[in-house]
């Protein structure tokens, strides 16, 4: 077992390594990764000095195991239905489209929000009747509100502006679909959710909860490297979202 400890440690610490010196990422949440590098190193270790065995008790030993399995089960069925988002693009014709923001940078558009975007630039083209609304405040390390760099990223790509409407107040996925829904009719028009892959699940979940009557996801793809940091960032919204009632 302390192999398989070490084996993880090594690829949770690369991965983060990874990201800090390498990729580079909007939040600090990877740190997670260094968090459970350094616990199943030092878990390694207790198993193979065994000090584990020797000075904690079996009733203690036998209710973490417990734990530790209960929570590998919650994790993996809600990262199945986080999967499960993956490969939805909606129908044709739809009424609307919400873009939901994400990081906007001084150069552009992160890459999260381009691939957002990009796929919101097929979808408006393929249909020239539906509307677009981007959806996002303005954070405090952010020049411009992510609706306004949204707006401008897309009349860059050719999309006319009187089919983009902005919703620059926002500042979660929850406000963003509540506060874009002021510009629709949520209980009768079409809509559909554009986000990263990952996020498309959770982002369709909130809408209906918000009163959305016809909503589907189209999902855009995620960066490949941060992937799994953003799969399991989103387990923790989803969760989080799911205990507060927004889903």
């Amino acid at each position: 077992m302390y192999i398989i400890l070490l084996i993880l440690s090594a690829v949770c610490l690369g991965y983060f390594l990874g990201i800090a010196f390498w990729v580079g990422h909007g939040t600090n949440f990877y740190f997670i990764w260094l968090f459970l590098g350094l616990a199943a190193m030092i878990m390694a270790v207790l198993l193979k000095k065994g000090i584990w065995a020797a000075y904690v008790p079996v009733w203690f030993r036998r209710i973490f195991a417990g734990l530790v399995c209960f929570c590998c089960v919650i994790f993996f069925v809600v990262e199945g239905c986080i999967i499960s988002g993956f490969s939805q693009k909606g129908p044709a014709g739809l009424d609307y489209l919400v873009v939901l923001g994400a990081q906007m940078k001084t150069g552009g558009p992160s890459k999260a929000l381009q691939y957002r975007l990009d796929e919101a630039v097929r979808y408006l083209e393929e249909n020239p009747d539906t509307r677009v609304i981007v959806s996002g405040g303005q954070g405090p390390d952010e020049h411009i509100s992510e609706a306004r760099g949204m707006y401008e990223y897309l009349t860059g790509k050719g999309i006319a502006p009187d089919r983009i409407i902005m919703e620059d107040q926002s500042k979660s996925t929850f406000q963003n679909l509540t506060f874009s829904a002021e510009f629709l009719d949520k209980e009768k028009n079409s809509v559909g959710v554009v986000s990263n892959n990952f996020h498309v699940f959770r982002a369709v979940k909130i809408a209906r909860k918000a009163g959305y009557g016809n909503v589907y996801g189209i999902a855009a793809r995620g960066e490949p490297f941060l992937q799994y940091n953003n799969m399991m960032r989103e387990f923790f919204g989803v969760v989080k979202d799911f205990m507060v009632g927004n889903m």
